[in-house]
């Protein structure tokens, strides 16, 4: 199934900037079957576990996190770049592979002991999801896992995230 997802990914050169070859995911979300499986893919792995919300990171995570949740039937929490939340926020700044930046939530969106995935689609240098573990950390709430529809192994995001247990559907 997983060949299936990864011969749908579309390489583009050189975007956004010269020197990097994008990852591009819209076939798969211009294919309802292919759209269905990625989600299946996160979703069904997670069925039976004790979990009360998905974090979903701004802003291609939210397509397939959003889905995810509604398919366990449980909570949809938002991790966006600084300012565009409208309520009271916890912030972290991080480093990604050309700059920073920072992102935060909501500070009622988790409670302390909540278990919780955050899902992402894609993992490079683990960053951006280092940033929204640490946001959900700082609520008290509990990671049972971190999921990523890609994963770009030689940048090794794995090896920054080894505190959290991992699953990426696909890998490059």
């Amino acid at each position: 199934m997983q060949d299936q997802l990864k011969a749908a990914v579309r390489d583009v050169p050189d975007f956004p900037i010269k020197g990097i070859l994008f990852k591009d995911i819209t076939p798969i979300l211009q294919d309802p079957k292919l759209f269905r499986l990625a989600v299946d893919t996160i979703a069904d792995r997670q069925k039976g576990k004790n979990l009360k919300a998905v974090v979903g990171i701004d802003a291609r995570g939210f397509i397939f996190a959003g889905a995810v949740a509604y398919k366990l039937g449980i909570g949809f929490v938002p991790v966006r770049k600084k300012g565009k939340l409208p309520y009271k926020t916890v912030v972290t700044s991080y480093t990604l592979e050309y700059g920073s930046e920072t992102s935060e939530m909501h500070i009622d969106a988790i409670n302390k002991g909540d278990n919780v995935i955050i899902v992402d689609d894609l993992l490079a240098t683990g960053g951006t999801a280092m940033a929204a573990a640490t946001l959900v950390k700082k609520l008290g709430g509990n990671i049972a896992e971190i999921d990523f529809l890609i994963e770009l192994a030689f940048l090794k995001g794995r090896e920054r995230l080894r505190d959290y247990p991992i699953f990426s559907a696909i890998q490059y």
